[in-house]
């Protein structure tokens, strides 16, 4: 199926960007391992087959921006607004995710594209009870209405919203997102490629 890739990111800017990585890290540190779960993050959308790559971004984009992606603003309010806003350009099938899952790969996100074939909607939820991906085959301008974001029931919510708009949803693989220090030692383990993973462990002597 062919479908347009959305990477809804914060620029990794110190003090701005995964803040509660803090303590243990500094505010640069942990921009520093942002910016390295964004590089790992739009390679795996580089290397996915899609028909348009979008960042849609809070803040400036930076040289960890690679080729081949249209680069937006985010759109002002929460969370669940931003979300809206980011699909409300485009029709036809789309799938979008963030910065938090690093060890995200393009085999999974063309998998996740495929999945799209077979429903209305697809999601992929996170073990703290958020989600890393949500897709459709055609603009749902009210999917995050009256979902509450930032929660252990997140991804729950959204389902069930998706559901009481009569969307036939597809499950995507279970990912952890990366949160907090420890978050980003189990994903440095699991998936020890990459520049997210390189920087875990160029921080782990000094922090553990």
């Amino acid at each position: 199926m062919s479908a347009r890739l959305i990477v809804i990111a914060k620029a990794p800017v110190p003090g701005r960007s995964k803040t509660r990585l803090c303590p243990p890290c500094t505010a640069e540190q942990a921009a520093g391992l942002a910016e390295a779960a964004l590089i790992d993050t739009l390679a795996a959308v580089t290397e996915t087959p899609c028909t348009e790559r979008v960042l849609v971004l809070d803040g400036e984009p930076g040289g960890w921006v690679p080729p081949g992606f249209q680069v937006v603003p985010q759109c002002a309010g929460d969370l669940g607004e931003r979300l809206a806003g980011a699909f409300s350009h485009h029709d036809g099938p789309t799938l979008l995710i963030g910065m938090d899952t690093p060890q995200v790969t393009a085999a999974l996100l063309e998998r996740s594209i495929e999945e799209l074939r077979f429903g209305d909607a697809v999601l992929g939820a996170a073990p703290d009870g958020g989600y890393w991906a949500i897709g459709f085959c055609r603009p749902q301008p009210r999917a995050f209405v009256g979902v509450a974001m930032s929660s252990p029931f997140t991804a729950e919510l959204q389902r069930r919203r998706l559901q009481a708009l009569g969307l036939g949803v597809r499950e995507l693989p279970q990912l952890r997102d990366v949160d907090y220090f420890k978050d980003a030692q189990l994903v440095a383990e699991e998936h020890p490629a990459g520049e997210f993973a390189r920087a875990v462990r160029s921080l782990e002597p000094a922090l553990v």
